[in-house]
Formats: structure tokens, C-alpha cells, sequence
């Protein structure tokens, strides 16, 4: 019997599942875009661990620990980890897939520090992308063209012209290119290596500033170490300096469960001077 790489096996599916609510449903367009929105609803997307100094890494054991037992987030290589694993267990036909963060044509050129989920379903190809700073809330097809309403926030995908994908998301002042996936097979050892590269690279933002992200009914928030930025659909975006401790404030209404001592030394953090 050939060894699953990905150890999908050790995921604990029903915890998984408890925490967001959700059935176990065959696969299906319906239950994979309420998997995928249950998914960007529960957890946070944030770098809390990598600023405390105590990220646990990207292997199944311990994500399965971070997410399903103890309800916390992360980034994008432990978002895409955890919800591809449940895909295969579930009996979905996946791919993980690598990208580039931002508009390739407004240079530079960023390292492939995304990571993605792809899935084959009805003959179709469809995004996934549950760990994005502003992630989607549900898959979006992988057509040249395609458009998608994400509850009231419009997103487009492109071919680019070196045969990856495009994801676009519609702003105030026009389209955004928010990064773009390539179709180069991903082994485990990729994540680790762009896991390592954003955690703990000196110049990799994950290090020099917190963020906190969720989608929330109606909403989508983004705390950091100074502000607050909240986007609803239709309306123009509410960004404003967060007041003295209400960072705490938002870790409570986020729902971040941390613990005493991990939570003290985040404030630490943010009030440090020399950060």
C-alpha cells in the first residue's frame, strides 16, 4: 500500500466538522461551498504564532491540534493543509496549489507563498482559497472570464499568460489582482519550505505586523497591532486607529482563543516600541 504523503488519515474529520458545524454530506457543489464558507466563518486568518515565536509548523498532527482541538487559526499553508486534507477524507478529487501574493505586472515579483486548494468536480475546476487575508467565501471555477459573487463582494478569474490563474477581487476603485496559482505539482515539502520562508524570513511581513482577519455575517474585519478595517458589501470601507486595549476587545469579539499567557505576550508585542 503506497503511503498517503499528506497523512490525510490522521485529520480527526469529525472534530473537524463539529467545529464548524456541518454535516458529513457526499460531494457535491452545495456541500462543498458550505464546507468552504463554515471553513472561512470558524477561523481566523492571522500570524499570531509566528509573532509569539511558537508556530507549531505545517504537519497534520499538529494543525489537527491547532485547529480542531483547541479552535484557533492561521495562515494560508495551515488553512490549505487542514481544508484539502478534509476534502480528500470527505471523497473529493484535490490538488494543492502554489501561488504569487499581488499583481505580477506591478512588480516585483513575490515568491510562491500562497497556497491553495483545487477541486474536480462535475467535470469542472474550482478555487479554493480559504486562507487568504481576505479569503473567498466560497470556490470560485477555474474558467478564463469567470465571475463569482461572493455575498455581495464580486470576484473574476483570469488566465495569465503564463498558463496559471488570475484571482481578482472588485474594489472601489476597480479590480484588484490579489495573486495568481500556478499549475506546478505541490509536494509536502513545498509547504514546508514556503512555511519556513514566511515565519521566519527578516523581512517577511508575517514577522513585522500583526494580522487578524474573518468573515463575519454581513462583514469582513481586519484587526492589526494599530487599526481596524471592516468591509461590508455595497458600502464604502471603515478603516480607523484602534483605541487603547481594544485590541483585547476585538481577540474576544473574533472569537481567538488563546490562551492567558499567549494573549499577554501578543499585547507585549504590540506595545513594544522596537517591534
Amino acid at each position: 500500500m503506497t503511503q498517503d504523503p499528506w497523512q490525510i488519515d490522521r485529520l480527526d474529520l469529525d472534530g473537524y466538522l463539529g467545529r464548524l458545524g456541518v454535516p458529513e454530506r457526499s460531494p457535491g457543489r452545495e456541500a462543498l461551498d458550505e464546507l468552504h464558507e463554515a471553513h472561512v466563518r470558524t477561523f481566523t486568518f492571522d500570524n499570531i504564532d509566528v509573532l509569539l515565536e511558537q508556530h507549531p509548523g505545517v504537519g497534520i498532527d499538529v494543525l489537527n491540534d491547532k485547529f480542531v482541538g483547541r479552535g484557533r487559526g492561521g495562515y494560508c499553508f495551515e488553512h490549505g493543509t487542514v481544508f484539502a486534507a478534509a476534502l480528500e477524507r470527505l471523497g473529493y478529487d484535490v490538488q494543492r496549489r502554489l501561488g504569487r501574493v499581488g499583481d505580477p505586472a506591478a512588480g516585483p515579483v513575490q515568491g510562491r507563498t500562497h497556497m491553495t486548494v483545487e477541486v474536480w468536480l462535475d467535470g469542472q475546476r474550482l478555487l479554493c482559497d480559504p486562507g487568504f487575508g481576505m479569503s473567498l467565501v466560497r470556490p470560485v471555477a477555474l474558467e478564463d472570464g469567470a465571475e463569482s459573487d461572493q455575498r455581495g463582494w464580486p470576484y473574476r478569474v483570469t488566465r495569465t499568460p503564463d498558463g496559471g490563474w488570475g484571482l481578482h477581487r472588485r474594489r472601489e476603485q476597480g479590480w484588484e489582482h490579489t495573486h495568481t496559482v500556478d499549475e506546478l505539482p505541490v509536494l509536502p515539502v513545498d509547504v514546508v519550505m514556503g512555511h519556513h520562508y514566511t515565519s521566519t524570513f527578516p523581512t517577511s511581513h508575517f514577522r513585522s505586523g500583526l494580522m487578524i482577519t474573518k468573515h463575519e455575517d454581513g462583514q469582513h474585519v481586519t484587526v492589526t497591532a494599530t487599526a481596524l478595517t471592516v468591509r461590508r458589501p455595497g458600502l464604502p470601507t471603515e478603516h480607523r486607529d484602534l483605541a487603547p486595549g481594544e485590541l483585547n476587545d476585538w481577540l474576544s469579539a473574533l472569537d481567538v482563543p488563546l490562551t492567558s499567557d499567549e494573549k499577554s505576550r501578543l499585547l507585549a508585542w504590540v506595545s513594544d516600541p522596537r517591534r
